[in-house]
């Protein structure tokens, strides 16, 4: 199971972060993947992977699935986004400031200054969502008296000049809460947890650093129009390789995969890609986004390149030309939450996507070196037999595109920039004495819940046999009472449910339940259906129309999924389409998502999801819910 924690956190000094069980405050960022991190328990100071470290919090957030929220509740945060939005990329907000924005969109101060923070709080537009009855977000687990003094003592002690430790406020709050004679005194780490909810830019402002703030969070105007820091502006676009490849086990050619890539307009540093046998489509999209969020570390070892990717974050905004796989509501909706500004090309001007034309082209060209390469023409293919020099399998070819964009694109001079992407980045990160960095940009807190928004939704109702999604039947405990539900806003009709899925493993399907507010794993209600991409399983049921059958039946398409493996391996070695199906099954198989690349999708939630994080008494940490 997986729980939605949208929560964004920037690895910058004086960052309270978690990692393996520890918590820790950042004191320097040493590069673009280490920091110093100082244990708040022991004081003991040691280097930290950024790709390993989350935000430290009172408790995880819990939120709604992105298709649960009303379109009155994205009207509001939207709104209120809109009536924030000209304060957000200021340096010193004071009271006046605020007044005059509050005045100008004609609500309270008070109401304008907290929509403020609680966007700064969660670093997504989901801070800005209505609330719903129940707990409210953010509520404190302590007595009013008790938040009162920790945060006068913040006020008088930490925010000063003066720049006192966080070990200092912790033993003056518990102080103060003694000598007040309150009947519980908070644990240290909620102590901590109040100062790290205060922003990076108040905290460098008030503590005697304004130049630096300034610095930090002011962007300067660069060379291209909205493009003026690293991950401002990201193109994404897919194209056929010009390359035949081969299966694994006959070495025989099966064809031209697809490569999705996007690329940084700022420092034109590559930030992700997706290479598939499959068409793109939403899912194509929603991996190379995942993956150009999200750190590279694992990516890297698990295709065997010994090099840097120093590249992740969240992008302010995404330039797309108009295809509908990046026109669907799902993917709009995603991006909205992450507050990541969704942006097409004019019609018939491919200038405007030209970065990403451009990278495409460099990439295709490198290819053009390859065995098995199909060149970008006829004419410039000449008589050169592709299939015949086809020798590269997909991991082949695959770890060749990871080592060609970090161990020579990255590092090559680039014309229009004047110097490599790699030093180009690291500029607009870090700044010189010339030119302020913008710093680390922020990362999502659970890397599955990302993964998770950017794959294709459904809705559905729960039936006593379990849920049916094209005609195959899932089922888990979990869903039990939820069997035969009532539309609780359409008196006599039957509530629909979100479920997400993997189109390339159809084998589980993802619930989300509304009022666990968590993702709960469905695996298919017969164990011995196989696991197969939704495209095999098309083939399968129209194979079994052929044969006779006149609805969905899980038998007849069983059989004919066998007799299709079957047929598929027996002429593996005659023909390249039978090669190309039985590849792509092979490649499904492996399960790698951008999230957690070197594991599989079971083990992959377990590892995304704390302890903390997984509900107690319903299920272990390790157990599938079956």
């Amino acid at each position: 199971m997986a729980k939605p924690a949208r929560q964004t956190f920037l690895p910058a000094p004086g960052k309270m972060v978690m990692t393996s069980g520890k918590i820790y405050r950042i004191t320097e960022v040493l590069d673009l993947e280490t920091v110093i991190g100082l244990d708040v328990e022991s004081a003991r100071s040691c280097t930290l992977r950024i790709a390993d470290l989350a935000p430290a919090a009172d408790g995880t957030v819990m939120v709604r699935d992105l298709d649960t929220i009303a379109d009155e509740d994205w009207k509001t945060a939207q709104s209120r986004y809109a009536a924030i939005q000209p304060l957000l990329d200021r340096f010193d907000v004071g009271r006046r400031e605020v007044e005059a924005r509050a005045q100008e969109v004609g609500i309270n101060f008070t109401t304008l200054y907290r929509w403020l923070k609680l966007y700064r709080d969660a670093g997504t537009l989901d801070g800005l969502m209505p609330e719903k009855r129940g707990v409210r977000r953010g509520a404190k687990k302590i007595s009013v008296h008790a938040e009162q003094i920790i945060q006068d003592v913040i006020s008088v002690l930490y925010l000063t000049v003066q720049r006192p430790s966080v070990q200092k406020v912790v033993l003056e709050a518990r102080r103060r809460c003694i000598e007040a004679q309150l009947t519980e005194v908070p644990h240290p780490n909620t102590v901590r947890a109040r100062v790290a909810e205060i922003s990076e830019r108040e905290t460098l402002r008030k503590r005697g650093y304004r130049e630096k703030a300034k610095n930090k969070f002011i962007p300067v105007p660069g060379q291209f129009p909205n493009a003026d820091y690293p991950l401002a502006v990201v193109q994404i676009d897919h194209t056929p390789a010009d390359i035949i490849l081969v299966d694994d086990i006959y070495r025989k050619p099966i064809g031209r995969p697809y490569i999705t890539m996007a690329i940084d307009v700022f420092s034109r540093m590559v930030v992700g890609y997706y290479l598939s046998f499959d068409a793109p489509s939403v899912t194509s999209v929603g991996m190379c986004v995942a993956q150009a969020i999200l750190p590279k570390d694992d990516w890297l070892v698990l295709h065997k390149v010994d090099a840097k990717w120093p590249v992740s974050g969240l992008m302010t905004t995404i330039h797309v030309d108009n295809g509908s796989d990046f026109r669907s509501e799902s993917f709009r909706n995603s991006c909205m939450m992450y507050n990541i500004r969704l942006e097409y090309r004019p019609v018939k001007q491919p200038r405007y996507g030209g970065h990403i034309e451009r990278l495409l082209g460099t990439m295709l060209k490198e290819i053009h070196d390859l065995p098995g390469t199909t060149f970008s023409s006829i004419k410039e293919r000449d008589e050169y037999d592709s299939e015949k020099h086809a020798t590269m399998t997909k991991s082949e070819f695959e770890t060749w595109l990871v080592t060609l964009i970090c161990k020579v694109y990255h590092k090559r001079l680039h014309s229009s920039i004047g110097m490599t992407p790699e030093k180009k980045w690291e500029l607009g990160i870090f700044g010189d004495k010339n030119t302020p960095g913008r710093g680390m940009p922020a990362l999502p807190a659970n890397r599955e819940v990302l993964l998770l928004d950017f794959l294709p939704m459904f809705k559905r109702t729960i039936q006593a046999d379990g849920v049916s999604v094209d005609g195959l039947t899932y089922y888990a405990d979990v869903i039990r009472q939820w069997i035969n539900a009532d539309d609780p806003d359409t008196p006599g009709k039957k509530r629909q449910f979100i479920f997400r899925r993997d189109p390339r493993d159809i084998s589980v399907i993802w619930f989300h339940d509304p009022e666990l507010k968590m993702y709960f794993r469905i695996p298919y209600a017969d164990q011995t259906i196989p696991s197969m991409s939704i495209w095999e399983y098309q083939q399968a049921v129209s194979r079994a129309r052929q044969q006779g059958m006149k609805s969905v039946d899980e038998a007849m398409v069983l059989q004919a999924l066998n007799d299709l493996r079957q047929q598929v391996d027996g002429s593996s070695e005659r023909t390249k389409k039978a090669r190309r199906q039985q590849q792509k099954r092979k490649e499904h198989a492996k399960k790698v998502s951008p999230s957690q690349p070197l594991t599989s999708n079971r083990s992959v939630l377990e590892k995304a999801a704390p302890a903390s994080m997984l509900l107690k008494g319903v299920v272990k940490p390790l157990d599938d819910i079956a």
